[in-house]
């Protein structure tokens, strides 16, 4: 069974946006990171191909104004658990994208240094015809003091 500090953040805090910037999708920018990435499509790297985007793990790159919100408990301290890249529609260089924050997931796992409480916090990637483009989730994990 879940512990109530737990249902009570999920209740509170899940799919509740708190974040919103605008980002600058700048050609040079996403072919620099194409080609530091390694990328040899053409797609990634040349502006005048007809299928010209940013490669799907650009997004995980941008970052909002904050991880979580600025009233979400403190259960002990944080540290980074992992990235995950979800790709809808080509990132188009040379246009905005919209990036809206919110809490995805809450939940605990048992450890042998006792209760860790992940957080994911997804940013919601739309361009600015409305067009829900990508998710960038972001897994936190917090290990209570003991």
């Amino acid at each position: 069974m879940e512990d109530q500090d737990i249902l009570d953040a999920r209740e509170k805090f899940l799919n509740q946006d708190f974040d919103e910037v605008t980002f600058d999708v700048k050609p040079e920018v996403t072919i620099e990171y194409a080609r530091l990435c390694g990328e040899t499509a053409p797609r990634f790297l040349d502006q005048n191909d007809p299928n010209f985007q940013a490669p799907p793990t650009y997004v995980a790159s941008l970052s909002g104004g904050r991880i979580l919100p600025p009233d979400f408990p403190r259960f002990g301290i944080g540290m980074d658990a992992g990235k995950a890249v979800e790709c809808l529609q080509p990132v188009i260089p040379g246009k905005k994208l919209i990036g809206r924050t919110h809490v995805h997931d809450i939940y605990t796992k048992t450890g042998r240094s006792g209760r860790m409480v992940f957080a994911v916090s997804r940013i919601e990637f739309y361009d600015e015809d409305g067009n829900h483009l990508a998710n960038s989730d972001s897994r936190m994990v917090m290990r209570e003091r003991s």
